[in-house]
């Protein structure tokens, strides 16, 4: 399957926050926050991770990072991967 035709569904174990001006996701296990496990991101990964629903396709994520920062489609799509790659290596996210 072509990269850009992927969904993606969030993992119910993580909670998505802003607090004052950083984005951060905390892992939660047996409704326990996991403090060594907080994780920051930055505007543009935040906003990845606020359009992943479960029906969007990459490819669609791609075009609304584009038109909302200044990125190039090239650099848009690369971003994307890597992000969607470290979340998936931290459990946060999966294939549907």
């Amino acid at each position: 399957m072509n990269f850009l035709d992927k969904v993606y569904t969030k993992s119910d174990s993580i909670v998505f926050r802003k607090i004052a001006d950083e984005f951060i996701l905390v892992p939660i296990r047996q409704n326990v926050g996991d403090l060594e496990s907080i994780y920051t991101l930055n505007e543009t990964a935040a906003r990845i991770w606020e359009l992943i629903d479960g029906k969007i396709k990459v490819g669609k994520i791609k075009e609304k990072i584009v038109e909302e920062f200044e990125v190039t489609p090239e650099e848009a799509e690369k971003d994307i991967m890597e992000h969607l790659m470290q979340l998936e290596g931290i459990k946060a996210i999966t294939e549907k």
